[in-house]
């Protein structure tokens, strides 16, 4: 527990680094007594770890999901939309935690709850692992859904983030509503005056 605190909140996102779709965080409070074993930062765990993570997290913790959108993203920059997902995140726990423990260096200036950044906390905080992992596995089916509606990106292999395949597909077939246009691979197609997809 930190610093004798009795309800604890592990806060993590993903989605800071693709060009396309949202930012997504997870807000999770987790059962002292029951907390799943292997939990470790999602970026570390296979697939299926994850999958089967994600479903133990899901039964025996509290668990809160919120994005920031594409026009959020471009409107008041990536870092700014990171953090008003997790303050969504936050506010929408069933409980209000006494203190969040909040991935990365910095407190979202939104927040009024005691909290601390922890560099590197998806592997040093079980919350913020549990956090990360519920995070990933949502926005990486938030892609998979919009790779339905908008088929040749591969989103649904490369969750919107920029991969050569990514990028050469943004080229050929032209910006979707998802790409986020203050990214600069997104941009500069925009600027060469390349089509829009309706």
């Amino acid at each position: 527990m930190a610093r004798g605190a009795q309800i604890v909140a592990g806060v993590d996102e993903v989605g800071r680094g693709p060009i396309a779709g949202p930012v997504t965080a997870a807000a999770v409070i987790l059962d002292p007594v029951n907390i799943p074993t292997g939990l470790n930062d999602s970026k570390a765990l296979t697939a299926k770890r994850r999958a089967a993570l994600y479903g133990q997290i899901m039964t025996c913790a509290e668990v809160s999901i919120a994005h920031a959108t594409v026009e959020e993203i471009d409107e008041i920059n990536i870092l700014r939309a990171s953090h008003l997902a997790m303050e969504r995140a936050i506010a929408r726990l069933p409980r209000v935690p006494d203190e969040v423990l909040i991935d990365g260096n910095m407190i979202p200036r939104g927040l009024s709850l005691p909290a601390q950044a922890i560099i590197k906390g998806d592997a040093r905080s079980c919350s913020i692992s549990a956090a990360s992992i519920m995070a990933k596995i949502c926005r990486d089916y938030v892609m998979w859904d919009l790779a339905q509606h908008y088929p040749g990106y591969g989103w649904e292999t490369n969750a919107g983030y920029p991969s050569k395949s990514h990028k050469d597909a943004l080229r050929n077939l032209g910006v979707t509503p998802h790409h986020r246009r203050s990214f600069k691979p997104v941009h500069n197609i925009l600027y060469q005056g390349k089509s829009v997809n309706p």
